[in-house]
């Protein structure tokens, strides 16, 4: 699960890690003649098209005793579609040079296409095909079922995936994001195809639908193509679950596990990604635990004191609730210390604040990293989409590094004082460690 929060972040923070923008990025909005809206970057140098799709919603809208449907009902849009059966659904995909991706979230399903110019109306047709018409076929369902309870049963073996599914648990214990949207061994056993059915019905639906398309295609173009697109998918689904603050409070959950390294996923509320803050918390956090310079935690946890090989916090700022998160490992002789200069180092940013040098230090890599984003087609259509799935404005691109430069030492040292809380930090520890409480049963999964 500690994968499943680290993507969930990239798709949903992607342009607080990206900035300034090339010159020649001009972000077009369009609108299809049937009323879908979509982000287009025309990049007519090489004839080809990437389009990114995220359906909000996700796997947070699996029915009750039905977890881990709308994740297996994802891996099976590939697998038949019409009148093909699932090898010759591929084949077709292959003879036209087309590539599609898959992948459900907690808060989203992502879909991922790229395709030639020449092939463009037929891979558009193709994709449409397995969006609107999956076949569900028995023999792909229980292939694919099999896959997914191999990944619960090695995902139970994992202490990243252990801890990472404690704490949401502790977290959320009444609430979808309280439990791994891959399902149990149980739930996913018990899944019928009429599960899958309902869990297509809900999930796929045009209202939730966000688009980023880059390439060789015009906007004259791209408004028809939308339509053809999402042909066939209903215009509205289910409500979404309610929005919820993390349950979790301040101290420490052992669960035993036979390792000499202990490895801890720690915690607290975090900040909304719309909040007028959340930029001087961006800031705050590259400088406290952040994986592109030098942080505070990194400092100090392993340099200074040689408890770890790595160490470092991440905002998560999903659909229905905020995480401030972070993880280490450590020796189990040594994950007790390593977690007392985590919270000592969480207070003292929190009372004494950065220093304008930090500051300013961070402001300058922050700023210059973001272009390394601009890559090619497919990172710019994903940055496209999650911009429009986080709320932010199509000028965000050309505006966002002036943002980041806008946060001043007063700002950034106030909300240290309001966001980060020591003693509401939550270390749940999967090892076994020394001089730390009794061991707690890990949760099913």
């Amino acid at each position: 699960m500690i994968r499943t929060l680290f993507t969930g972040l990239a798709v949903g923070c992607a342009f607080a890690w990206s900035a300034p923008a090339h010159a020649d990025i001009d972000v077009q909005a369009v609108t299809s003649p049937g009323g879908i809206e979509a982000w287009l970057v025309e990049s007519h140098e090489i004839p080809f098209v990437a389009v990114e799709i995220l359906f909000r919603g996700g796997a947070s809208l699996d029915e009750p005793d039905k977890r881990g449907a709308v994740n297996l009902m994802t891996g099976l849009l590939e697998e038949g579609a019409g009148d093909m059966t699932a090898q010759e659904f591929q084949i077709a995909r292959e003879g036209l040079a087309a590539e599609f991706g898959f992948r459900a979230f907690d808060d989203s399903i992502a879909v991922s296409a790229r395709f030639l110019t020449e092939n463009r109306d037929e891979a558009v047709d193709l994709l449409n095909l397995a969006l609107a018409d999956p076949t569900f076929e028995d023999d792909a369902v229980e292939r694919v079922r099999a896959q997914v309870l191999s990944n619960i049963r090695a995902s139970a073996q994992d202490p990243n995936d252990i801890a990472s599914a404690t704490f949401m648990e502790m977290a959320f214990p009444d609430h979808p994001y309280g439990s791994d949207h891959s399902g149990t061994l149980d739930s996913v056993a018990a899944l019928t195809r009429d599960d899958l059915v309902t869990a297509h019905e809900n999930v796929l639906v045009t209202g939730r639908a966000h688009v980023g398309v880059v390439g060789d295609i015009t906007p004259e173009e791209l408004g028809p193509l939308l339509d053809d697109l999402f042909a066939g998918l209903p215009a509205e689904g289910p409500p979404l679950p309610p929005e919820v603050a993390p349950a979790i409070e301040g101290g420490v959950t052992v669960v035993d596990f036979p390792s000499p390294q202990s490895v801890a996923l720690f915690g607290h509320e975090g900040i909304d990604r719309d909040d007028e803050d959340y930029f001087a918390a961006y800031i705050l956090n590259e400088i406290l635990g952040g994986s592109g310079r030098q942080s505070l935690l990194m400092e100090e946890v392993r340099e200074q004191r040689g408890l770890t090989y790595g160490i470092g916090s991440y905002l998560v700022p999903k659909d229905l609730a905020d995480l401030y998160l972070g993880s280490v490992s450590s020796a189990n002789a040594t994950i007790a210390e390593a977690i007392d200069v985590t919270r000592d180092i969480w207070r003292d940013l929190a009372e004494n604040g950065v220093s304008e040098e930090d500051l300013e230090s961070a402001k300058v890599y922050i700023t210059g990293a973001y272009p390394l984003r601009f890559d090619g087609n497919g990172q710019i259509a994903d940055i496209l989409v999650g911009m429009q799935f986080t709320g932010l404005p199509i000028d965000y691109i050309e505006t966002r590094n002036d943002r980041i430069n806008a946060v001043t030492l007063e700002e950034i040292n106030r909300v240290a004082a309001e966001l980060l809380k020591p003693e509401d930090l939550h270390f749940v520890v999967v090892g076994q460690p020394e001089n730390l409480p009794p061991a707690e049963e890990a949760p099913s999964q």
